[in-house]
């Protein structure tokens, strides 16, 4: 039988991926990345304002129409592919990433009018500009006994949807006053590619609205009218222009459009599912199953888990989300993460580690370096201990305006040293979103990891599995938001009635396991005990604890390890 292919596209912070696959197999014929050309590696930033990230929509189209071009080109150099035989598209992205766009659906940051006007761009999902908006929204709705609040940890995240508007709405009102309406990334794509763009004929994804948009049908799908009034008049009369219904991504978008089917040399009858957000799409890329933790694992993480719809399942504080049908159809998806992994030892190394200090050539990469000088190292020998919170705390705090810290430096301390606890604290963090899981009924049985770090960084894995004290299995797929994108591309045009039967054909294991070693589990026993410590009394109003002992147990360990 001629093969049947299908494409997952994925926008991350950075850049757009394109990925051909074989949707019988699995198999990658070839992908492309296109890097973002705006900004700071894609990132539009504001110097008088840390917590501005924002994005260009050019790029998006841009990076849609070369990713998916020279994956196309690199696919026919495969023997039997024809570009005839794709059946299917499907799209994920960052989220909470909101346009304003005008009635026809075009992003105001293309207006000329808006060119020059940052708060018209694409609001990327690590803004943080709105945690004031958060706060109010949340001290609302707890203040109003309103239910909103309930799927989405009970406190409302700055990296949302609502939040964001506000702000726009408060900072730059010319920017909201202009905007018909606002449309999530992973929507606008997908409605690109279908020539779908006026905002009230675009289906929407119900995994962005659930998330980051407080939909429910418990509630009635949007938060009401009236309490998105009482923030702000404005805000209540948007929400008439946004949309009551969701959809999964099993669901065709629609087809792909005239001018795209030319461009690309591909048919008009090929479909293009709905979009969802990259971790929720890269855990079904993963083979996420009941039971099983997938870490996408890049500048920040996602860890996401699903839960059988027919099994009564609480409310979990400080996740960011529980929403039915996010990941896979016919199930809850649960959505926690970190807010920052990857940046954490970019920054590191942009800023911190120099060649010179190291002792090492100019052309030497500094993250293999202190990679490799920190692996020598045991568990305790840094006498360090880090707090992960560089870019606040997504999950189980959800604050954003918590920083970073790292106890126990001395004149003697070394960059490898503070690269290891770095790495370490990112483990802590991740083993405490596994221990908030298993606290609310939730058993974590396995641990897929995913992304570039999991694929690159075999350090970085065992020193989780020691910390979590659990195998770390890898997928197979170094493109795993994008497979689950081709996936339910795939799905969407018909190859497989379920997205589980798709899974079992496309997705698998890498062999390498990263067992826990017993010996260095136990002393991160400890560690993370004091790590435990510092966050509670760091990120909660809980009254002070006398916190003399922790630099002095950072010591007593450091002499165990050293035997000095």
């Amino acid at each position: 039988m001629a093969g049947r292919y299908a494409i997952g596209v994925d926008y991350g912070t950075n850049s757009v991926r394109a990925l051909v696959v074989d949707v019988d197999s699995g198999r990658e014929l070839a992908s492309h990345v296109f890097n973002y050309e705006r900004g700071t590696a894609g990132v539009v930033l504001d110097r008088r304002d840390p917590h501005v990230a924002r994005q260009h929509p050019a790029d998006y189209r841009k990076g849609l129409e070369v990713s998916i071009e020279r994956a196309l080109s690199g696919a026919e150099k495969t023997r039997g592919f024809s570009r005839s035989r794709v059946i299917g598209i499907g799209v994920d992205t960052t989220g909470s990433t909101p346009i304003p766009v005008d009635r026809d659906g075009t992003p105001l940051a293309l207006l000329p009018r808006f060119r020059k006007n940052i708060d018209a761009l694409s609001w990327l999902w690590k803004d943080h500009t709105a945690h004031r908006e958060a706060a109010e929204i949340t001290e609302l709705a707890r203040t109003r006994r309103e239910p909103y609040l309930a799927k989405c940890g009970g406190t409302y995240s700055s990296e949302w949807f609502w939040a964001k508007v506000l702000h726009c709405l408060r900072g730059a009102p010319e920017v909201f006053d202009a905007a018909h309406s606002w449309v999530e990334l992973a929507d606008y794509i997908p409605a690109l590619l279908t020539g779908v763009t006026a905002p009230e004929g675009i289906k929407r994804s119900r995994c962005a609205a659930g998330h980051k948009a407080m939909f429910s049908e418990e509630w009635g799908g949007l938060p009401s009218r009236e309490f998105l009034e009482s923030l702000d008049p404005k805000l209540g009369a948007l929400r008439d222009r946004l949309y009551s219904t969701v959809h999964t991504s099993d669901t065709p978008a629609g087809t792909l459009s005239r001018q795209y089917a030319e461009r690309f040399g591909l048919r008009t009858d090929v479909v293009v599912a709905v979009g969802a957000f990259d971790a929720h799409m890269g855990a079904v890329g993963a083979g996420i199953k009941p039971g099983t933790l997938v870490k996408i694992i890049g500048t920040s993480t996602c860890d996401m888990m699903v839960v059988p719809a027919a099994q009564q399942l609480q409310d979990i504080p400080g996740l960011c989300g529980i929403v039915r049908g996010s990941i896979l159809p016919g199930y809850y998806g649960l959505e926690a993460g970190q807010s920052a992994v990857g940046d954490i030892f970019n920054w590191f190394v942009s800023h911190l580690a120099s060649h010179q200090g190291l002792g090492v050539a100019r052309r030497a990469d500094l993250h293999t370096v202190l990679t490799t000088r920190a692996a020598r190292l045991k568990p305790g020998q840094t006498g360090l201990l880090a707090l992960d919170w560089h870019n606040g705390n997504r999950t189980i705090l959800v604050d954003p305006l918590l920083s970073g810290a790292v106890i126990g430096l001395t004149l003697h301390t070394r960059p490898e040293e503070i690269y290891r606890a770095l790495i370490e604290g990112t483990a802590f963090g991740a083993r405490m979103i596994v221990e908030r899981f298993e606290e609310y009924g939730v058993p974590v049985t396995e641990v897929v990891n995913c992304g570039g770090i999991a694929e690159k960084n075999p350090f970085l894995m065992q020193t989780y599995a020691d910390i979590l004290g659990r195998p770390m299995k890898v997928s197979r797929s170094s493109l795993t938001c994008a497979l689950g994108a081709a996936i339910f591309g795939a799905v969407a045009a018909g190859a497989y009635a379920r997205v589980e039967d798709a899974q079992a054909a496309m997705t698998g294991l890498k062999k390498r396991v990263y067992e826990p070693d017993p010996a260095r589990h136990a002393l991160y026993e400890r560690l993370f005990a004091l790590y435990r410590e510092l966050h509670d009394v760091f990120g909660t109003t809980a009254s002070a604890r006398n916190l003399g002992h922790v630099m002095k147990e950072l010591v007593a360990l450091r002499k165990e390890a050293t035997g000095a």
